[in-house]
């Protein structure tokens, strides 16, 4: 038996976030120049707590360790603050101070899951997905953050490696950012596989992955001007693939910025009655195998639902784009946080499910590892009883 460790388990996640680094990103844009009161390290660990335990508001979170005063240094955290200071510290601390600790811990994070099956796909690449979710937001608050219809709103933009769902880039725009510019902030890594719907066809930028080797996976438009110039009649029709083609843009400006053979794969989704038009610059995996490629997109949408649900970003917690920035990031750290924590644990529950059990036990005592092992063995014991039962 795993015996109680004494400490607060918000203290014990706290062991598994480096404070040296922190205060190097810190150093690094010399953020606690002049701050008496609350410095960067306890202005991250204010937010992480309101991470982890779903809180809505600075003022909740501000109001949360003012009741528990007496418990904030066992938890942790050196003191607890007003709303106001919280909120000016969100509005002046340079945003990068947390973007570079988030950048870090993708570093830490993403080499644990490398070897991460994903689902129906048997090659060895790196397999990115790419994407952005829109927060809506009133434009009387957030005056820079312009959305489409004189509306207000942000994009998340996420570059989210498959094995794992580990997101590996982060930019944050306003809403009127269009997708494909994300393109231009990636830094392609050869023979890396990136799958990206329509929104991203942009000629010029799939040629630049092209040209340093990797590949892409996207969604051909249906004005897409092209000559066949090759086309692979050994297919199965019953595996829902309609055509292979090798191809050549035939547009009078996408042929310049796309001047080499692209392959168009067709497949019919029975599942939604819909034909689906695959552009790659793949030629080595079959024609299935980029219609199974483009299937596992669904990874990021999936992703994007679960930080919606289960961390604070739809209600952000100040109106600058700093703030927006610095509550972003808080989030994401929170997140890539929790997957070193159940790599390091070496629990079988998600990501999803050990946030459900942290953020209510923040002020336990129990062992973390006792914590999470106890739910994992009565989770096997019940999938023991329903499969003998079954």
């Amino acid at each position: 038996m795993i015996m109680n460790s004494g400490k607060y388990v918000f203290a014990q996640l706290l062991q598994f976030v480096n404070k040296y680094e922190f205060k190097k990103c810190v150093n690094r844009y010399n953020g606690d120049h002049r701050i008496r009161n609350l410095n960067c390290w306890n202005q991250f660990l204010q937010l992480f707590f309101g991470q982890l335990t779903s809180l809505n508001s600075l003022r909740d979170i501000c109001l949360c360790l003012k009741v528990h005063k007496k418990k904030l240094y066992h938890l942790g955290i050196n003191q607890h603050v007003e709303q106001s200071t919280l909120s000016r510290a969100n509005e002046n601390r340079n945003w990068h101070i947390f973007a570079d600790f988030g950048e870090y811990l993708i570093k830490l994070v993403r080499p644990l899951y490398q070897d991460t099956s994903i689902s129906n796909i048997d090659i060895d690449n790196d397999v990115f997905a790419l994407d952005s979710t829109t927060i809506s937001l009133s434009i009387k608050l957030f005056q820079w953050a312009h959305g489409k219809y004189s509306r207000g709103a942000i994009k998340v933009h996420t570059l989210l490696d498959l094995r794992g769902s580990i997101p590996t880039f982060i930019l944050i725009t306003d809403g009127k950012y269009h997708d494909s510019n994300a393109l231009d902030e990636i830094i392609p890594v050869p023979n890396a596989i990136y799958l990206m719907d329509k929104a991203y066809v942009d000629f010029l930028a799939l040629y630049n992955i092209h040209k340093v080797g990797a590949y892409f996976v996207t969604r051909a438009k249906i004005s897409l001007n092209y000559i066949e110039i090759e086309r692979n009649f050994n297919i199965d029709d019953s595996s829902g693939l309609r055509s292979d083609k090798t191809i050549k843009l035939n547009g009078y400006k996408s042929k310049k910025l796309y001047p080499e053979n692209l392959r168009l794969v067709e497949y019919y989704d029975q599942e939604k009655a819909l034909l689906l038009v695959f552009l790659t610059n793949n030629f080595d995996v079959s024609a299935l195998e980029v219609a199974r490629l483009y299937k596992n997109r669904w990874q990021i949408e999936m992703f994007f639902k679960w930080i919606k649900q289960n961390l604070t970003i739809k209600r952000l917690w100040g109106h600058s784009e700093n703030a927006v920035n610095i509550h972003i990031w808080v989030a994401i750290c929170t997140y890539l946080i929790v997957a070193y924590i159940k790599h390091s644990l070496k629990t079988n529950l998600s990501v999803y499910e050990i946030m459900q059990i942290l953020g209510i036990s923040a002020f336990d005592k129990t062992s973390v590892k006792e914590l999470l092992t106890e739910v994992q063995v009565n989770q096997n014991v019940k999938e023991q009883y329903d499969l003998f039962y079954d």
